[in-house]
């Protein structure tokens, strides 16, 4: 890297998964508009035709006048020659493709199971875990070899237990997961003000807040604008809306929309804990017992949030596909706007332009003081030049302690399960899962041996039945 008064130049980034059609797009145009950064990008992905074609977009990009940054982008075939000697590695891939999410998400229905997401916990995150994880090892033990003082920066689900992942094979990463779900209720706190104050413009990173939990599983106990306790308030928006739900456009949008919901989910949970769930409706509903809020369609249709279809995942892609063709021919031009992601807020503070203060997965080193150490948890974070510093979030309260406890030490189970490539251990954590304690231990051993079989191949346990 060069350094260039307050620009930073030649740097070098791996992109592991970029033949993304989203999160890639996503960063090459937030690259494209910050004028303090720029270098080389390497996409790695298993597909090469998909990475091939970003590269052709992205190099378009240095044509235009309108571009800031100035990015020269690679497809590449081997994951050595994409690392080697990274100053910063992007990891954000699927698991497999979305033939297994579809196992993963609708097979557990047969069972009477309903996931909303099926990335994070529930039998789908579990046994997209079991898919993953032997990747992050393999990643892990890559980094070590050829970049190892890169910072790695993590966007593939299930987050947690992948981040741990990351520093159990190699401790001395530097690596963290990013999620945008606390922007979001940032942004409802926003909107909150602006319905129950009057008071407009308020950008979400005005929004301060605490934060504490786990990725998904995220929580807020103290929220404030300009000294204003948003507390209170948000009891009394609560109340407001609790019956019918809030709606940030045209009321009944979320039953259009597989990603939004009337925050119902959200207030609920407010109710019983006292404090603001800092994540969408489908994710939080994965994490609390199945009767609440996923007993059935007709309960969640109550709850007004959606499951979303891995149908309709796949043909997203189709479309992305399509656009992804268009750009490279030239039929369409390549759109230019923030994602609102802090990627590149991260990478300038951490190559010293800037101190950030954001929201961040990384181990827990005494932030959460009531979780134990080491493990994965969501808490507010500084970001100096080459270094992140976990801000003092306090503790859980014991009642939702005992929610979030459950499912960190299931993914530290899950971890040591393949780890050692113990299926019977595995088959422990998906028994002591929230959402499939509903089964008995014999449909539960069915349905977990069914789904492995359907992914086997990215498997590293041997046999499948117990």
């Amino acid at each position: 890297m060069k350094y260039i008064k307050d620009k930073v130049e030649n740097i070098n980034i791996a992109y592991i998964g970029g033949g993304s059609m989203e999160w890639s797009w996503k960063i090459m145009s937030d690259l494209a508009l910050e004028e303090s950064l720029s270098g080389t990008i390497k996409l790695f992905d298993i597909n090469y035709e998909a990475a091939y074609a970003n590269e052709i977009i992205g190099n378009k990009l240095l044509k235009r006048n309108e571009v800031k940054g100035k990015w020269k982008y690679k497809a590449v075939k081997i994951l050595k020659e994409a690392i080697l000697n990274a100053d910063i590695v992007f990891i954000s891939i699927l698991p497999g493709t979305f033939q297994e999410m579809k196992s993963d998400v609708h097979l557990p229905e047969k069972y009477g199971i309903y996931q909303s997401v099926g990335d994070s916990v529930g039998p789908g995150g579990i046994v997209r875990a079991l898919r993953a994880i032997p990747m992050f090892i393999e990643f892990a033990k890559a980094i070590k070899e050829y970049c190892p003082e890169a910072w790695i920066i993590n966007y593939t689900n299930p987050m947690s237990v992948l981040v741990r992942t990351l520093y159990k094979v190699f401790p001395e990463i530097k690596a963290f997961g990013c999620c945008h779900e606390v922007f979001k209720t940032q942004k409802l706190l926003a909107m909150m003000l602006k319905e129950m104050r009057g008071i407009n413009g308020i950008s979400r990173e005005e929004i301060k807040v605490n934060i504490l939990g786990i990725n998904h599983f995220t929580w807020i106990n103290r929220a404030s604008y300009k000294g204003i306790n948003l507390i209170p308030l948000y009891l009394e928006f609560v109340d407001k809306y609790y019956e019918d739900g809030y709606e940030q456009s045209e009321k009944g949008y979320w039953m259009n929309d597989y990603f939004s919901s009337a925050e119902l989910v959200k207030f609920d949970l407010f109710r019983r804990f006292e404090l603001i769930a800092a994540a969408g409706d489908r994710h939080l509903a994965e994490f609390v017992p199945g009767t609440w809020y996923l007993k059935d369609p007709e309960t969640v249709k109550r709850w007004k949030f959606s499951l979303t279809p891995v149908d309709w995942r796949i043909e997203h892609k189709k479309e992305l596909k399509e656009k992804s063709r268009r750009l490279v021919n030239g039929e369409e031009e390549f759109e230019l706007k923030p994602s609102g992601e802090e990627n590149v807020k991260q990478i300038k503070a951490l190559l010293g332009l800037g101190d950030l203060i954001t929201n961040v997965n990384i181990p827990n080193i005494g932030q959460i003081n009531n979780l134990p150490n080491k493990v994965i948890v969501e808490t507010n974070a500084v970001f100096r030049r080459d270094r992140i510093e976990p801000v003092i979030a306090g503790k859980l309260p014991e009642e939702l302690l005992n929610l979030v406890i459950t499912h960190v030490l299931n993914q530290e189970t899950l971890l040591k399960a393949v780890l050692t490539k113990d299926k019977g251990l595995a088959f422990r954590v998906f028994l002591n899962d929230l959402q499939i304690m509903r089964l008995d231990i014999s449909d539960a051993r069915d349905l977990f041996i069914k789904m492995l079989e359907n992914v086997k191949e990215y498997l590293i346990f041997k046999k499948l039945k117990l």
